[in-house]
C-alpha cells in the first residue's frame, strides 16, 4: 500500500513562504513522477506543479516563478518551495505520486494565506 504524507502547511501573510513536503513509502522512488495540486474552496482541484523522473519540471502559469518542485530520490521526498504568497494560493494541497496508469494521493495539507 502506497503512503504519501505531506507536511510543511500552515498560515503565513502575504508575500510569505512555506516548503511542503510529501514523503511516499516506495520502494524505488526514482520511477514516479510526482506533482502538487491543490484544492480551494468552492473550486476544482488544479495541477501546480510537476517533476518528472528526469527532473523536468512544469508549473502553472498562477505559481511560475514564485514557487519550485523538486525531489529527493535518496529520501524518496517531493518538495514545493513557494515564495511571495498570495491569498489567492490559500487551498489543500496534494501531493500525487504516478507511474503509468498508477496514480496515489496524499491526505493533503492547508495552505492559508492571509494577514
Amino acid at each position: 500500500q502506497v503512503q504519501l504524507v505531506e507536511s510543511g502547511g500552515g498560515l503565513v501573510q502575504p508575500g510569505g513562504s512555506l516548503r511542503l513536503s510529501c514523503a511516499a513509502s516506495v520502494r524505488i522512488f526514482s520511477i514516479y513522477a510526482m506533482a502538487w495540486y491543490r484544492q480551494a474552496p468552492g473550486k476544482q482541484r488544479e495541477l501546480v506543479a510537476r517533476i518528472t523522473t528526469e527532473f523536468t519540471t512544469n508549473y502553472a502559469d498562477s505559481v511560475k516563478g514564485r514557487f519550485t518542485i523538486s525531489r529527493d530520490n535518496a529520501k524518496n521526498t517531493v518538495y514545493l518551495q513557494m515564495n511571495s504568497l498570495k491569498p489567492e494560493d490559500t487551498a489543500v494541497y496534494y501531493c500525487n505520486l504516478m507511474r503509468l496508469s498508477l496514480s496515489y494521493w496524499g491526505q493533503g495539507t492547508q495552505v492559508t494565506v492571509s494577514s
